[in-house]
């Protein structure tokens, strides 16, 4: 088993390379320094070079706010550079394992979203992550697509830092509370996406910590588990105007993980509580 990481600079690319050195799985992390992937004969060669037996992709375009101005790069790099490293996987017979996102979906009602329910996404950002989803299938037989939301981990910047570094700041905050989601620690996840990349249960998953909560609510459990003295004041995302439209609803079903005898992950306030110790 080889497995070739990309976005090994990003949040989760750096600790699926963490989890691949802990199990002696034989990887290698790569990122923009060391080939771009929209450049089609660059992957080409890195990948045919290389020669994995999976590619875990978790390099992305994912400023969803910047992506509304800045489409045409946004999809060049969750399109064509998903593309290009698809067209390389089918070149040598790896599998590829593509990160996507809750952002596919349209984000009303309340329900949990099945893997296979209606994608309508309703920004830039979610309409080029569902492109990626797209090129994917159509290329590939053999291929993993998790979705996942709300990300936090060690490397990089996330709303669990950016609460820690405003609640030293302020005594009070303003936070959305009506958009309602599941947090995903990175540390969980690469366990998981490894678990994944070493058997052939294709298809697409979703995969986040189990619990549901609002971006209030989250401020809330940072600042309690951190001991801050913090007020978290709910507002509407009405409130809270942002160039791109986020999804009010990213609950997603993982009852898939348990179909295909992976495991759940932990409670995302079990996942805050080790994060805030390292």
């Amino acid at each position: 088993m080889k497995i070739l990481v990309t976005g090994v600079n990003g949040q989760l690319g750096f600790d699926v390379i963490k989890e691949c050195a802990k199990r002696n799985i034989q990887h290698k992390g790569v990122d923009i320094n060391d080939f771009d992937i929209t450049n089609q004969s660059a992957v080409a060669e890195a990948i045919n070079s290389y020669n994995p037996t999976v590619v875990i992709h978790c390099a992305a375009y994912t400023a969803v706010d910047k992506a509304e101005d800045e489409s045409e790069l946004c999809n060049k790099i969750n399109v064509d550079g998903t593309r290009n490293i698809a067209l390389a996987c089918k070149q040598i017979g790896a599998k590829m394992l593509y990160i996507s996102t809750d952002y596919v979906f349209p984000g009303d009602g309340e329900h949990f979203y099945h893997p296979d329910d209606e994608t309508t996404p309703i920004s830039i950002y979610g309409k080029s992550k569902l492109g990626g989803e797209k090129v994917v299938q159509e290329i590939l037989e053999n291929y993993f697509i998790v979705r996942i939301s709300w990300v936090f981990g060690e490397n990089g910047n996330n709303f669990v830092k950016t609460m820690l570094r405003l609640g030293k700041e302020r005594d009070s905050l303003h936070v959305v509370c009506d958009q309602i989601g599941s947090p995903t620690y990175t540390a969980d996840l690469a366990p998981l996406l490894c678990d994944m990349a070493l058997t052939d249960k294709y298809g697409i998953y979703h995969a986040t910590n189990e619990g549901t909560c609002s971006w209030a609510e989250f401020a809330k459990e940072i600042f309690s588990q951190a001991n801050l003295s913090v007020i978290v004041n709910p507002v509407p995302t009405s409130e809270y105007p942002t160039k791109a439209t986020r999804p009010l609803n990213s609950r997603l079903d993982k009852s898939c993980l348990v179909e295909a005898d992976f495991t759940p992950l932990p409670h995302w306030t079990d996942a805050l509580s080790r994060y805030l110790r390292t």
